[in-house]
């Protein structure tokens, strides 16, 4: 799909075209038509989920973020999902055509007694065995994209730089950002800054969207969730759509200084920090695991209080909810 009229002045035909072709995929891939993820340069994509028409006006009034180059938002796969597909599909090849799958799925004969690079033969006359050293075992292989990131993220800041590294940076900045109530112009305008005076070559992101992107990656994403100023309820589920509390009665909106009320912009916001990414990235290792299932399988267990588990409240949440 062309996205160069994301580079074209607003106020031009092609812009206009652009962004007609751009509601209308988003709209396709929407779940739902009023809660579309605005990409304009003032709500950064995840900052704002609004009808299609106010994404319309929203992107001629703020224009679109230049950066977002990976609608993955609004229904386009992502680079990374597309070069997993592809290398998937060219590692299976690979691996049928050198006649690794028989060994790997146990067909025939030629599975038998085969190891990887990261386990030692040995030969003892009689039969032969093998010992994993287990240096490539401490991440499963489900942990392969967040290890991209990490090494990613541990890139020096600037060439030659062994004090500080592009995600201590970008976490150090972003800090700052939430202590201070930067708005999202603001600090993209702060890295770009920053940026300049930096050496050539810097890891410094261009911009507040791909700041946040990186962030998102490492599973330290957060969802904003609109919530009544007394809080009553939160906006979310069967009082996702409503206008104003239902308990008692204040407007879900705020109010201008003219007392006109301002569509979109909510009185009081939840910052939700979802749990099960931050459990998922714990249990991709398998030490971590392994340790994080200690008091359930290897601590020693009597009348004795040794462990928090041991204690009436843990043992509580064990009984109403087994499964957890």
């Amino acid at each position: 799909m062309d996205k160069s009229w994301m580079h074209a002045d607003r106020r031009s035909h092609t812009y206009e075209l652009g962004v007609q072709e751009f509601l209308k995929f988003a709209v396709e891939n929407a779940s739902d038509i009023d809660h579309i993820c605005c990409p304009c340069a003032k709500c950064g994509v995840t900052d704002g989920f609004l009808s299609a028409r106010m994404v319309k006006d929203h992107l001629h009034w703020n224009g679109i973020d230049e950066s977002y180059k990976d609608w993955v938002w609004h229904g386009e796969p992502s680079r990374a999902t597309i070069n997993g597909i592809e290398g998937l599909s060219e590692a299976t090849v690979d691996m049928v055509e050198d006649g690794d799958g028989a060994d790997n799925i146990g067909l025939g004969d030629q599975g038998e007694n085969r190891a990887g690079e990261d386990e030692q033969f040995i030969d003892n006359g009689e039969e032969e065995q093998f010992i994993d050293n287990g240096e490539n075992e401490h991440f499963s292989a489900e942990s392969n994209d967040f290890m991209k990131l990490v090494e990613d993220g541990d890139k020096a800041l600037y060439p030659g730089c062994t004090k500080h590294t592009k995600l201590n940076a970008l976490i150090q900045t972003y800090n700052l950002k939430a202590k201070h109530g930067m708005s999202d112009v603001c600090y993209s305008d702060m890295l770009i800054m920053i940026a300049i005076f930096l050496p050539e070559g810097n890891e410094i992101p261009s911009s507040h969207y791909e700041a946040k992107k990186t962030l998102v990656s490492l599973g330290m994403d957060y969802k904003k969730i609109h919530a009544c100023p007394n809080d009553c309820i939160l906006y979310r589920g069967q009082h996702a759509d409503a206008t104003s509390c239902p308990t008692c009665g204040e407007s879900r909106w705020k109010l201008g200084k003219d007392n006109i009320v301002k569509q979109g912009v909510p009185v009081k916001v939840l910052w939700y920090f979802p749990l099960i990414p931050r459990f998922k990235r714990m249990f991709h290792s398998t030490k971590t695991s392994k340790s994080l299932t200690w008091h359930e399988y290897e601590r020693r267990k009597d009348e004795f209080m040794r462990h928090p588990a041991d204690s009436p409240t843990w043992k509580l949440v064990d009984q109403k909810w087994p499964e957890f």
